[in-house]
């Protein structure tokens, strides 16, 4: 019996060794960091099509109709490329600051902040208008 499991054993060992190497390169991969080289253009460029993208469905209106803040910031840090910080502020007609909690994803370390503003037009019956002020930076 010892004999005809020599074979079974050896396959699953093989198995085995096959299964580790490739979790230990799945791990390293998601350990490693990524350095974003994004230029200022750039920059403005990748905040515009976030607003754009939250806009599109009409979930960025919706998300301040309602105040929720705290959905908008992690909708933000999901479209946002890691290793960029954004701080957003957002306006009503006569320019006072509607949001009261911070919409931000952490500090600003770099010297080179890039501005993006964007007019968001309410989904209700009643007509309103937002002015979003969106600083970007990339951490550094």
């Amino acid at each position: 019996m010892k004999s005809q499991n020599k074979g079974q054993i050896r396959i699953i060992e093989a198995f085995l060794a096959v299964f580790i190497v490739f979790s230990a390169l799945t791990i390293s991969s998601s350990l490693t960091t990524s350095h974003i080289n994004i230029e200022n253009s750039g920059l403005a460029s990748v905040g515009m099509q976030a607003l754009l993208q939250l806009d599109s469905d009409g979930s960025l209106s919706a998300f301040i109709d309602a105040g929720n803040w705290a959905e908008l910031r992690e909708a933000l840090s999901l479209l946002l490329p890691k290793g960029v910080s954004f701080n957003l502020t957002v306006y009503n007609e006569e320019m006072q600051q509607i949001n009261e909690e911070i919409v931000s994803n952490g500090g600003f370390n770099s010297q080179e902040v890039t501005f993006v503003e964007y007019l968001c037009v309410s989904q209700n019956p009643a007509f309103h208008y937002y002015i979003i002020h969106l600083h970007l930076a990339v951490a550094k």
